[in-house]
Parts: C-alpha cells; sequence; structure tokens
C-alpha cells in the first residue's frame, strides 16, 4: 500500500509478533510523527539489545553477562527448578514472589507441527544440570496449551528415572472467575486439581 522506506517500515513492523497489519501502520505513522531524538533513543535501545543482551549459559535466561542475575543469587536454592518455555515466564513467576528457587528456559515447547523436538529445546542442558545432584524437585511450568502439556509428559517420562519429585503447576479456575465463562478444559483441570480445604 505504501512505498519506499514507510511501505518497508510497516512491513517490518509487521513481522513483529501480536503486531497485525493495522498496528504496524499505526506505529509506523507515531514512529514518522515522532521526534527525531524519539526515534534515535528506540534505534540506540534495539542496537544495544542486539549487541549486549544474550542467553545465560547455566540455565538460558536474557543476560548481559555469562550468567543471570538469578544464577548468580547465593541466596537461591538449588535445591528447585522451575523448568518454563521462554525467558518472559521468568519474569511472570519472579513477579509473584513466591519462587526462591532457580530456573531452566527450554527456549520453546515440542511442536511437531512447527517442526519442533526434543532436540530442538534445552532439554540436554537441562540433563547435565540435574546429574550434579543438588536437585530434588523440578517443577514444570509450560504453558498450559497442547505444546505446553505435550513438553511436560515428555520431561516427566525422561527423569522417572531419575527418582526426582517432578511437579506442574496447577492450572484452572483463575481467581475472581466466574464459571459460566469458563471453558470446559479449564473446568476439568479445576476439577481434577482440586484440594482439600482447611
Amino acid at each position: 500500500m505504501y512505498d519506499g522506506a514507510l511501505g518497508d517500515l510497516i512491513e517490518e513492523l509487521g513481522q513483529l509478533p501480536g503486531i497485525g497489519p493495522k498496528s504496524a501502520q499505526r506505529l509506523a505513522f507515531h514512529l514518522l510523527a515522532s521526534e527525531s531524538a524519539d526515534v534515535e533513543r528506540l534505534t540506540s535501545a534495539l542496537e544495544r539489545v542486539k549487541a549486549q543482551v544474550r542467553f545465560c549459559e547455566t540455565c538460558g535466561n536474557v543476560t548481559e553477562g555469562e550468567q543471570c542475575g538469578i544464577c548468580r543469587d547465593p541466596r537461591r536454592s538449588e535445591a528447585l527448578i522451575c523448568v518454563v518455555e521462554e525467558p518472559k515466564d521468568v519474569l511472570a513467576i519472579e513477579r509473584t514472589g513466591e519462587f526462591r528457587g532457580r530456573y531452566h528456559v527450554l527456549g520453546g515447547a515440542i511442536n511437531p507441527l512447527e517442526g519442533i523436538g526434543p532436540d530442538d529445546l534445552r532439554i540436554r542442558q537441562l540433563m547435565v544440570r540435574l546429574q550434579a545432584g543438588e536437585t530434588t524437585e523440578l517443577i514444570i511450568a509450560t504453558d498450559p496449551n497442547t505444546e505446553g502439556e505435550a513438553t511436560a509428559t515428555y520431561l516427566a517420562m525422561l527423569l522417572k528415572p531419575m527418582g526426582l519429585k517432578v511437579t506442574r503447576l496447577a492450572s484452572g479456575l483463575p481467581v475472581g472467575g466466574d464459571l459460566e465463562y469458563a471453558d470446559e478444559v479449564t473446568l476439568g483441570r479445576a476439577f481434577s486439581g482440586r484440594r482439600t480445604m482447611d
């Protein structure tokens, strides 16, 4: 629809996850109307991220050093490892303030339709970490969708011979939700994960 630099910008913005054609167009026009200094700060931030940010050699989280802050923190327990799909999941769990262990980021989930198998994830690195013998419980916190469930099931089967306690995050009804709006899968999980009231 637009030629030249503006069309190229819209096309590139449209490649970002969650950005459709209309959002890409809105963002492009916002940048076009922005002050040059604002655009330069955005450009600089993008360049710095590509040049400085990498993945933690231990857990796979994002960091600017060899290890992330969580892996360097001596107060974090090595006995508990929480397995997540992506670095953004680490941030989501950290916001709860409930977990004081360490993480392992897989870098995705098993998805045969997309050609992603166990060898494409950081499962081998997880097995190396577990061989140290310091971990007593592995918490699987993959997404509650088909790919996340397949990944959780695969990990549980792989880890069973190690005698390690393997748990899965509970899933079910959200706090403040109404039963009538819950889908069958969510409601079914809420039933299967029910607990005794004290």
